[in-house]
């Protein structure tokens, strides 16, 4: 089975030894996005609002790379540091996703990659050839 890396400039370059997202066997596998701004590589100022919106920002540009979009995600998995921001982070990503609801897990974390508040990975289906 060929994998096809996914790389953009719309989202933050990998800061590991990991892709931005993995395609295979007609799906997407993102790698988790954190609230880094891509044009600097610094965490977005705010709270869980602003994180939450730039993390799905990046990953809607590595969907986009890709060629598919928000209505083509089947799973999500979202990490929070604080449960305590499940609400505020529900509703940017409610709003993202309209009416599109993915299956998703939510997780609390001791702690993310550059003190970010909020993680959140997909995995899609492609819309047509890439």
């Amino acid at each position: 089975m060929p994998l096809d890396f996914v790389t953009t400039a719309g989202a933050p370059q990998a800061i590991g030894p990991y892709s931005q997202g993995i395609i295979a066997n007609g799906l997407l596998f993102t790698a988790g996005q954190v609230a880094l701004d891509p044009a600097n590589g610094e965490l977005v100022p705010g709270g869980i609002t602003e994180q939450t919106t730039r993390a799905l920002e990046n990953l809607r540009a590595i969907l986009k790379e890709a060629g598919t979009d928000f209505s083509q995600v089947v799973k999500t998995t979202v990490f929070l540091v604080d449960m305590a921001d499940f609400a505020p982070m529900n509703e940017i990503y409610g709003r993202a996703f309209g009416q599109h609801r993915p299956a998703r897990s939510t997780v609390a974390v001791a702690a993310l990659p550059r003190g970010a508040r909020v993680e959140i990975e997909v995995i899609a289906t492609l819309k047509g050839e890439r």
